[in-house]
């Protein structure tokens, strides 16, 4: 997306926020294949045979985007910082779904076909990772923003960093340490015996 349609969205968004529907139609259409790119982005990290299609992902985003009501939108990099923060939270709530299901929750007779489609340990890691996520903005907020926004949202340092209101090199600084905690949490731990 060139500049001039990066302040386009941004008008759009501000429209948007200010009541205009009119304005939501037309961002909508401008912002679809990217939110489309987004969503192939996340399930791209899924595992293979997922049942949960791209564009099902995008159409629940962009239910929900469009559902949104009393969000001032900044701007374009705040919009894609919420939509990805909607789109793991789908996936998250997909994921502890079929966990669910996996523990007899809501039963119903699978046929063996649809039995090995699902892949029980990419659900338990997605929600991992969601968890280690929450314990990280639990223990700070604007280190999980940056998770949030860089890794989930795919925006750059200097995006992130405008949505943040925070100088890129904090963003930086911030990136690493959070990498560096989530993988902690996240690696197996030994069990001394």
């Amino acid at each position: 997306m060139d500049s001039t349609s990066r302040s386009d969205v941004t008008e759009l968004l501000v429209a948007w926020s200010n009541g205009n529907q009119a304005a939501r139609d037309q961002l909508m259409s401008v912002v679809y294949d990217e939110l489309h790119r987004l969503a192939r982005r996340y399930m791209r990290r899924e595992s293979p045979g997922h049942t949960l299609q791209t564009s099902a992902l995008l159409n629940e985003a962009f239910l929900r985007l469009v559902d949104q009501k009393n969000v001032h939108w900044q701007n374009r990099a705040h919009f894609f910082g919420i939509a990805a923060q909607m789109m793991r939270r789908i996936l998250v709530d997909y994921a502890r779904s079929r966990n669910y299901e996996k523990r007899g929750g809501g039963a119903r007779a699978l046929s063996l076909d649809e039995a090995l489609i699902v892949s029980d340990a990419r659900n338990e890691e997605v929600v991992n990772v969601h968890e280690a996520l929450e314990r990280l903005t639990e223990f700070d907020a604007r280190k999980g923003q940056i998770v949030e926004l860089r890794f989930f949202g795919g925006l750059s340092i200097e995006e992130t960093a405008e949505v943040l209101g925070v100088s890129p090199g904090t963003v930086m600084r911030d990136w690493t340490l959070a990498k560096a905690w989530l993988r902690r949490e996240l690696s197996p731990t030994e069990v001394e015996g």
